[in-house]
């Protein structure tokens, strides 16, 4: 299993970035997909989640800016951000719960991570 990340870059106080985080091989079925960052020095912390049936929760910073979706046709996570701010600034994780066959637990899958910088 793999997961692709993608959509990272450098943009200004107050503009937008679309984040993407393909899953691809052979799993069963995939449970909730999330967003991490970890800023320079700090600890990895959960941004958004979605659940399969497409329950979204959000830690209290990125509230009302930012919007985690997915396709589940595409087994594909995306992170909407808008209005970003320089302490937005972090290496973004995606992250799957799955699992790999019928009748196996649950298993946490990360992507490779991708830099956002946002400069003011």
């Amino acid at each position: 299993v793999q997961l692709q990340a993608s959509g990272g870059g450098l943009v200004q106080l107050g503009g937008s970035l679309r984040l993407s985080c393909a899953a691809s091989g052979s799993f069963f079925s995939i449970n909730a997909m999330n967003w991490y960052r970890q800023a320079p020095g700090k600890q990895r912390d959960l941004v958004a989640e979605v659940t399969s049936d497409g329950r979204t929760n959000y830690v209290d910073s990125v509230k009302g800016r930012f919007t985690i979706s997915r396709d589940n046709a595409k087994n594909t996570v995306y992170l909407q951000m808008n209005s970003l701010k320089p302490e937005d600034t972090a290496v973004y994780y995606c992250n799957a719960i799955l699992r790999r066959s019928g009748w196996s637990s649950s298993q946490n899958y990360w992507g490779q991570g991708t830099l956002v910088t946002v400069s003011s």
